[in-house]
């Protein structure tokens, strides 16, 4: 079985894929204090205590991660606990398979060349990929599956937090789907605000980059990912496809593009 592994700033996601479908899964707060071994005790405990995990093992390991510092200690860890292991971490020198086509490639997160591997691989181009994490991500791919840019917008919490420190009777709260765009009392309007908020912006910068990428922009696939997608993707008319497991995917593929061992 191949363990994938995509660390955030927020929060770090662990797949187990046997073939090509992910049997097990869990998400963890990123802490970028954590020593080596402390991420192995934590990985240990997730392995230990699935039921889908006894009697099988880990046969190989693909790593992005965000976070220089939580990248240094995956790194150690790999090495002390798992040294007899195939491992792959995606960044520069790693067989991906994406052309990058920015003014200075190593500038594209690693999580994001993998969410654009996968989206081509199951999608096909040209195709937008916005993923809702710490930031919200869109990433334009072309018909020829080339990364050709992208921007960035702050992410659904970060939204929340500056709107809770920054307002004296605004308090930060759940962000669930809103009962209506128009608000009956502060809680609500808040959900509103966020929720159709970022659905109105996701729609408007899809449209430019469709524009941008198609002469037909019926041909472009929009596909949404990361934790907080769930807020948006009812809301959000560009959006096509919701894949939650689209980075491990990638992860799977560009392991796979670097060892014969799966």
């Amino acid at each position: 079985m191949l363990l994938t592994i995509d660390v955030g700033n927020s929060d770090t996601v662990f797949g187990v894929f046997a073939g090509d479908d992910i049997v097990e899964h869990w998400r963890v707060a990123t802490d970028a204090r954590r020593t080596a071994d402390e991420l192995a005790i934590v990985l240990h405990g997730l392995l230990a205590h699935s039921a889908v995990m006894r009697g099988s093992d880990i046969s190989g390991i693909a790593l992005c991660a965000t976070v220089p510092s939580v990248l240094h200690q995956m790194r150690e860890m790999f090495r002390r606990y798992y040294g007899d292991l195939p491992a792959v971490i995606v960044e520069p020198g790693v067989k991906t398979g994406v052309p990058v086509r920015m003014d200075n490639p190593k500038e594209v997160g690693s999580d994001r060349i993998a969410n654009a591997l996968a989206a081509v691989h199951l999608f096909g181009g040209p195709c937008v990929v916005v993923d809702f994490g710490t930031a919200t991500t869109f990433d334009a791919i072309s018909a020829k599956g080339e990364y050709v840019g992208g921007a960035i917008a702050p992410g659904i919490e970060i939204s929340v937090d500056a709107l809770s420190r920054r307002g004296a009777q605004l308090h930060k709260v759940e962000i669930v789907r809103p009962r209506q765009v128009i608000a009956k009392n502060t809680v609500e309007a808040l959900r509103s605000g966020i929720v159709y908020g970022f659905a109105g912006q996701v729609d408007g910068i899809v449209d430019r980059m469709a524009r941008a990428l198609a002469h037909d922009t019926a041909e472009l696939t929009t596909i949404a990912t990361g934790g907080l997608a769930p807020l948006v993707v009812d809301e959000a008319e560009s959006i096509d496809v919701h894949e939650p497991w689209l980075t491990l995917i990638g992860l799977k593929l560009i392991f796979e593009r670097n060892t014969t061992q799966v």
